[in-house]
């Protein structure tokens, strides 16, 4: 039986401006954020159905893509990643099963189109605005434009590092962009010019606080997180849109936390199997 499996990157946004558009290759968010090394593997065969950790589940843009690919399809994730926490699953799971499809199923799709294909399916169930871009590009990715491939742009920060991640709670994505966007948009412009003009992974971090406090979605308790972290010489900051701190270096183990660890993903969303 025909398989293929791919790896997807899992991405935090630490600020972004929402940018809508009727048409939604042309909608997304501009932005800025870090690409994982934790991240979410798809394997994609014949049949139907979807789990996520070997639980069944439905996730809305998947069915898109497979509705747009012409293909059922069984679909199996895998991820070391909390769910709902600000970490890119449901676009890390949208890309891989665009990818790791067109393989299974020797469909003639190349790699602009897919990421396309799942970044509007993302836009149009609301359930993300940049996050398939990120993931398909890796690194430190900055989205100067928002859209799919041939309508937005992408630039970033060369670096390697350690992450730390610490997840306290699920945000929902859909409910904080259904609301006034205005103010989010104009911190997120603000931080992106900032990091433009010093590329550097602190200049990232520090203007991903600085949105974070300026658009009052911290809670009490990633707040103290924050402060903590303040208080034993780091910078940390919130994943947009979740109940995460996150901070590049040790910033939230020197806090006394026991965070999640990984690395910033050296490469993109990629095949790592296919089977015929």
């Amino acid at each position: 039986m025909p398989a293929a499996t791919a790896f997807v990157p899992g991405h935090v946004t630490g600020f972004f401006a929402p940018a809508p558009d009727e048409d939604p290759a042309r909608a997304g968010s501009r932005g800025g954020g870090v690409a994982l090394s934790d991240g979410v593997t798809v394997t994609v065969e014949p049949g139907s159905g979807l789990t996520l950790g070997g639980a069944p589940t439905r996730i809305e843009p998947v069915e898109r893509v497979l509705t747009a690919l012409g293909v059922e399809a069984r679909i199996s994730c895998e991820t070391p990643l909390p769910l709902g926490a600000g970490f890119g699953v449901s676009g890390a799971v949208t890309l891989g099963t665009a990818l790791a499809a067109t393989a299974a199923f020797g469909l003639e799709r190349s790699e602009n189109d897919l990421v396309g294909l799942a970044h509007r399916a993302e836009v149009e169930s609301g359930t993300g605005l940049g996050d398939v871009v990120a993931q398909a590009r890796g690194g430190l990715p900055l989205r100067t434009d928002a859209g799919a491939p041939g309508h937005g742009s992408l630039d970033g920060i060369p670096a390697r590092s350690r992450v730390e991640y610490l997840s306290l709670g699920e945000l929902s994505t859909a409910d904080t962009l259904a609301g006034e966007t205005d103010a989010l948009a104009t911190a997120g412009d603000r931080a992106l010019s900032t990091v433009r003009e010093t590329p550097t992974p602190a200049a990232f971090v520090a203007a991903s606080r600085q949105f974070a406090e300026s658009v009052d979605l911290l809670t009490d308790d990633l707040r103290s997180v924050l402060t903590a972290v303040d208080e034993a010489g780091g910078t940390a900051s919130m994943a947009m849109l979740g109940e995460t701190a996150f901070c590049l270096g040790t910033g939230l183990s020197a806090a006394g936390y026991d965070p999640s660890v990984c690395e910033i993903a050296a490469t993109g969303a990629r095949l790592i199997d296919v089977s015929t």
